[in-house]
């Protein structure tokens, strides 16, 4: 079986079989597709042919290209798992790159926003008139209420919710369900926009997702992306943000002001207590910061 053939079946396999996230398979498919071009592997390769110093070969040209440790292994990780696969369903004797390893990851801490930069952004479609001011609004009131990852965001529809928005049912990585909640500002924010919405669409209107784009099809992560850029950059606050801040700044905010780790866990949707508890670091460190500018001696 060459590599090309291998990747086909593999990714068919994981999005048909294991029913894998999208996201999931799209950066499983940029990964293998990075694989099977690198010069010294081969679409036209066999695969039983590649022997683990040709994969250690792969790990430097990603490192020599200066691609983040996070991203190599990444790469790795996929390729481990086409190799795993291969060897399960018996198109491999040996698999070599069970013996591949990952590189070290330096640990960041998650970048969040202060309480005064999250404020100013969610009032930002208001202040500033540049895309959808009440949909922007929504959406930057329900993303930092709710700590939702951006592809849960755009996923919601109106059967998601409960009566009165205070609530609704995502969908997050593994398939596995999970109640996420809005406070008043994100409830009153969403109410505002769907009237708005009603307006500019008329009774006709028939997408099923909460949030739309400006002629009225579901908005997508990549289209989140570009209205958060918009607001955060030089035409916005000046200081540039992913959707993934609010998250971080939803759970930071969490974790100081008292909230247990365990209830952050549930509501972040995380499956490992240990990603929440980088919160805590980031809660650590604000205090220590918070001592120096109080204590005299400190100064």
């Amino acid at each position: 079986m060459t590599v090309s053939q291998a990747i086909e079946e593999f990714l068919s396999y994981i999005e048909s079989v294991r029913t894998l996230s999208a996201n999931t398979v799209t950066a499983c498919k940029n990964d293998l597709s990075q694989f099977k071009e690198m010069p010294f592997i081969g679409s036209a390769r066999e695969l039983s042919d590649i022997e683990l110093e040709d994969l250690k070969q792969c790990v430097g040209f990603l490192s020599k290209k200066k691609r983040s440790a996070a991203s190599i292994n990444r790469f790795i990780s996929s390729v481990r798992s086409l190799f795993a696969y291969c060897r399960k369903f018996g198109h491999l004797s040996v698999n070599v790159a069970l013996e591949l390893k990952t590189i070290k990851n330096p640990k960041k801490l998650p970048r969040f926003m202060t309480g005064a930069e999250i404020d100013k952004l969610c009032r930002e479609p208001e202040t500033n008139e540049l895309l959808w001011e009440k949909r922007d609004k929504a959406l930057f009131e329900m993303l930092y209420s709710s700590g939702c990852r951006a592809s849960e965001i755009v996923s919601l529809t109106l059967d998601d919710f409960n009566g009165d928005y205070s609530s609704a049912i995502v969908t997050g990585k593994g398939s596995k369900d999970r109640r996420v909640y809005f406070e008043k500002d994100a409830q009153n924010a969403l109410k505002a926009y769907l009237e708005d919405r009603k307006n500019r669409f008329g009774e006709a209107d028939t997408e099923r997702h909460i949030f739309v784009n400006q002629r009225g099809g579901a908005l997508t992560t990549g289209g989140l992306r570009l209205i958060i850029s918009r607001y955060s950059g030089s035409e916005g606050t000046k200081h540039h943000v992913s959707p993934h801040a609010f998250r971080h700044t939803f759970a930071t905010a969490m974790i100081t002001n008292g909230a247990d780790v365990r209830m952050v866990q549930e509501l972040l949707g995380h499956s490992s207590i240990s990603t929440t508890q980088r919160y805590t670091h980031i809660s650590t460190e604000k205090m220590i910061e918070m001592y120096n500018k109080a204590h005299p001696h400190a100064r």
